[in-house]
């Protein structure tokens, strides 16, 4: 290997990355791709270290593919003013936020079904009964208008394969979970 240079190996094991991402990474663009040696191998330099480093940071934080590659472009222009860096990194927080909002309401949901655990059997099983599938049925419930549509949480029984059929006596087996108008 040349002096200074990194075989793909010490480049992965360098970052943390794994080979086939490295390769997938040129191919879409986002490394560039290397010197080659006499033996055609391909020889990285400290610039392609330091950008791999960038995107595997960038990847932890969980910004998209198309992000970094917008923040690449924008960060090889030292001069430039960071106005559209900053709408990026502001794009990515408010969806970091939706999703610790949702992680929030699940913490809630969860914590909720564990305090309702009677120690029954699982026929009881309140986390078994809100993990079970939705069915959507159309006019299950007598009073329900033209066209309504109700989603319910199913009660599924795991030890058979009997068909989920709607009807009156279905009814005390499904909870009501919204009213959604088509």
């Amino acid at each position: 290997m040349m002096t200074g240079t990194f075989s793909i190996g010490e480049l992965a094991r360098a970052t943390g990355t794994k080979v086939e991402t490295i390769r997938y990474y040129e191919r879409i663009g986002l490394l560039p791709p290397p010197a080659r040696t006499g033996s055609n191998y391909r020889a990285y330099a400290q610039p392609h270290r330091d950008r791999l480093s960038f995107i595997r940071r960038g990847r932890d934080l969980g910004f998209s593919l198309d992000d970094l590659r917008e923040l690449l472009r924008l960060s090889d222009d030292r001069q430039r003013p960071c106005g559209e860096i900053d709408q990026i990194a502001r794009g990515h927080l408010a969806e970091v936020e939706r999703k610790l909002a949702d992680l929030a309401m699940l913490r809630g949901e969860l914590r909720q079904l564990i305090d309702q655990c009677q120690r029954g059997t699982v026929a009881e099983c309140r986390i078994i009964e809100a993990l079970a599938p939705r069915a959507e049925v159309k006019n299950f419930a007598p009073g329900l208008g033209a066209g309504k549509t109700d989603i319910y949480w199913c009660i599924i029984p795991l030890h058979n394969s009997a068909v989920f059929q709607p009807g009156a006596d279905h009814v005390e087996r499904a909870r009501l979970i919204e009213e959604i108008a088509p």
